[in-house]
């Protein structure tokens, strides 16, 4: 994502809230925030509070919830004296040990394969030997352009034989995890960040905090109003090239989120050809069905899940999918840049007046 982009993106919550009347009750304010330090994104915070002190409060909250989940659930970094997702994998002796985990891993890897199977392998936390091949060559391609190469098709291939998330062994009682697969990696990209933002929503709104809205790179969450209307907010336009669209469709949000995925956000260029993150299982390559799919649904973990696996199926079938789960609606922008919808989604939309 470019400087401008990225900028354009952190401003965008705040720039919406001006849209909703912010006097139906007396003494609130509008204040903001903003984080780099987790998900490898942006976290933004909004919310109306009594004072700045108070923000500041609710903040330090969200923070510290959002760093305990980064720290766990991350594949790339070792902390000592934490069992993280980067211990699950790890080799020892050429096969992986038995870890003991925090209950939030777990939480996470349960929560992992109901969603493997509710969308029928497209979102799949053990595909991990296939994407730590992707994610070796965009790295090395977005710091070398010219040098820039797609993995070889045999070496993708090959660590595909190793995703069978049914070789993930949870033992829920002792809170441990075994990969009975030593070729077998977990990643939980597809899924965590979304999984992370429900959790800490949930809690403050256990704690009776409302008024808040979260994003942490696109995976937006509100808690409450606000300020007694809902949130207004935009689903960039994923046609990086459109300056005169910044946004192509406005939502009312109260305690929902909405989640998207696309082909702009994480990418390099082979051969003048983007090649993004969201890899299909079936072709091993990146998804070319849409340019973005949204999800808006009650809770961001979800949310985060479907909009990968609608990202790599078929229009028919994803809107099937969408259309038999409760409370939950998408939007599809397609390479035209044709938008599709599920049967409510529209519900939802407003138009911005000029």
């Amino acid at each position: 994502m470019n400087k401008k982009r990225l900028a354009a993106w952190i401003l965008a919550l705040c720039l919406l809230g001006s849209l909703v009347s912010c006097q139906k009750q007396s003494g609130k304010t509008k204040y903001s925030a903003y984080y780099f330090d987790y998900f490898d994104t942006v976290t933004t915070v909004v919310g109306y509070a009594d004072s700045k002190e108070e923000f500041d409060r609710v903040c330090e909250s969200i923070t510290a919830q959002m760093e305990e989940y980064h720290r766990l659930y991350t594949i790339y970094n070792r902390y000592a004296g934490l069992n993280n997702l980067h211990t699950v994998n790890d080799v020892d002796d050429g096969a992986h040990t038995v870890v003991q985990v925090d209950a939030k891993i777990m939480d996470l890897l349960l929560y992992g394969k109901e969603i493997c199977t509710l969308t029928g392998g497209k979102t799949n936390i053990a595909m991990g030997s296939v994407l730590s091949i992707w994610h070796e060559y965009r790295e090395a391609g977005m710091y070398d352009p010219a040098g820039a190469e797609l993995p070889p098709m045999d070496a993708l291939r090959a660590a595909a034989e190793h995703t069978d998330i049914t070789q993930m062994i949870l033992d829920t009682e002792n809170n441990t995890v075994f990969l009975a697969d030593p070729e077998m990696r977990l990643d939980v990209g597809a899924i965590a960040k979304g999984y992370a933002v429900e959790m800490v929503a949930q809690q403050l709104a256990a704690e009776g905090i409302g008024g808040y809205i979260l994003n942490v790179g696109g995976n937006v969450r509100a808690i409450g109003s606000a300020n007694g209307d809902p949130w207004s907010v935009g689903i960039e336009n994923p046609d990086t090239e459109d300056t005169e669209t910044p946004y192509i469709a406005y939502l009312h949000l109260s305690d929902a989120a909405v989640v998207t995925s696309g082909s702009y956000q994480r990418y390099y260029m082979v051969d003048g050809k983007n090649y993004h993150h969201i890899i299909d299982p079936e072709t091993l390559m990146p998804g070319e069905k849409y340019l973005a799919v949204s999800v808006l649904c009650k809770d961001s973990a979800l949310g985060d899940a479907l909009s990968t696996a609608l990202f790599l199926m078929d229009f028919e079938e994803g809107l099937a999918l969408v259309e038999s789960t409760a409370d939950v609606e998408a939007m599809w922008t397609l390479p035209s840049g044709e938008q599709k919808y599920s049967s409510g989604f529209v519900a939802y939309t407003f138009t911005l007046e000029k």
